[in-house]
């Protein structure tokens, strides 16, 4: 059975705490790679989870996007699209800006299309940006 993996357990394979939660989740994982079941990661809680691990945790983006990277690149979890997950945590990272507007931007370029905010992070990625 295929199981879509919430945003605390990312955060938990992640950080290692709680230690208790942490052994929980890697087991979750250990039984994905033994063939029992499979695992998948949304968007949507891959940006959740960079939140998190900012504003809870501390993390620096270049900590999320290699330590959450780790963790997405385990064979046991299928990132639904994962190249554009994995180009919008580096541009995160490079660019210094969140993930959710670095993954919309990719997304809105990828088809010829642009973004619309008031936010000014879009002027550092490379789309067609409008501020309203």
């Amino acid at each position: 059975m295929k199981f879509w993996v919430d945003t605390n357990v990312l955060v938990r394979l992640v950080t290692k705490e709680p230690a208790a939660s942490f052994r929980r989740a890697l087991a979750l994982v250990e039984e994905a790679e033994a063939g029992r079941l499979s695992l998948a990661v949304h968007p949507l809680h891959v940006a959740e989870a960079t939140y998190v691990l900012r504003a809870l945790y501390g993390y620096c983006r270049e900590a999320i996007r290699d330590d959450l990277g780790v963790v997405l690149r385990l064979r046991a979890l299928k990132v639904y699209d994962e190249g554009r997950v994995r180009r919008a945590l580096e541009w995160m990272a490079a660019r210094n800006v969140d993930f959710d507007d670095a993954y919309l931007a990719l997304w809105a370029s990828d088809r010829g299309e642009g973004v619309a905010s008031f936010d000014r992070d879009f002027a550092r990625l490379p789309v067609q940006w409008r501020e309203p």
